[in-house]
């Protein structure tokens, strides 16, 4: 008899909670760091109010790590957790391309690229079913996985990158693809709130679609 297969692998099972706490942590340290300087800007150089794109608010301290305003501390918090969360999605993607994962669950095939396939899974959300769809994923959640493991995140590494000054000075040409030093800072900042935004929906769907069996799939595997 052939034994039932894991809803969800090892590997993705350890990813998916080393990148919740790690980007939990990001974002609160980030939001301490935010607090230094509140202006965001376009291009190389920028500190004169006028010419700043967005000024963002001062965040109080209980959504911050620290809870109170220490820059150093939080750039400690956020270089650690960047590192962690750098490396596990560099293994994450080793061992999903390898066993297929990507491939197979992550990657759209055309026929769901159809607007009509779109639509449709559109109106399943809407009336709360989210296990439509031939394979683990619906397209949604595909578009929304992908996006995250395959763009938003390595972009938040990179933009990290070279707003540090030693990686901007070995390596000046990542700057230059991002505009300009100030440009990663507003990418960076973009991308961590669209992450945030993506966080909050994945937790709301989670409660509708049945937190308990959801968690527990996570920790244990499930079966499919």
């Amino acid at each position: 008899m052939k034994k039932p297969r894991k809803r969800h692998a090892l590997s993705t099972r350890l990813w998916h909670w080393i990148s919740a706490v790690s980007l939990i942590i990001l974002f609160m340290s980030g939001l301490n760091i935010s607090n230094a300087h509140r202006r965001l800007y376009w291009g190389d150089d920028g500190f004169l109010p006028e010419q700043a794109w967005l000024e963002v608010p001062r965040f109080p301290g209980w959504a911050t790590i620290p809870d109170y305003y220490s820059l150093a501390a939080a750039r400690d918090w956020h270089v650690l957790f960047s590192l962690l969360l750098g490396f596990s999605l560099l293994a994450f993607m080793i061992f999903a391309f390898a066993n297929g994962h990507m491939k197979r669950d992550i990657f759209a095939s055309k026929r769901e690229w159809k607007p009509s396939s779109i639509l449709k899974d559109i109106r399943e959300h809407l009336k709360f079913n989210f296990e439509h769809g031939e394979g683990k994923y619906n397209i949604l959640q595909k578009i929304a996985y992908a996006s995250v493991i395959l763009i938003l995140i390595p972009l938040m590494i990179f933009t990290g990158m070279v707003m540090s000054p030693g990686m901007e000075a070995a390596w000046p040409w990542m700057t230059e693809i991002f505009g300009g030093r100030q440009s990663a800072r507003s990418l960076h900042f973009i991308a961590a709130w669209l992450l945030f935004g993506f966080f909050v929906i994945h937790i709301l769907l989670v409660l509708a679609a049945g937190p308990i069996s959801q968690v527990r799939a996570m920790i244990t595997g499930g079966k499919e």
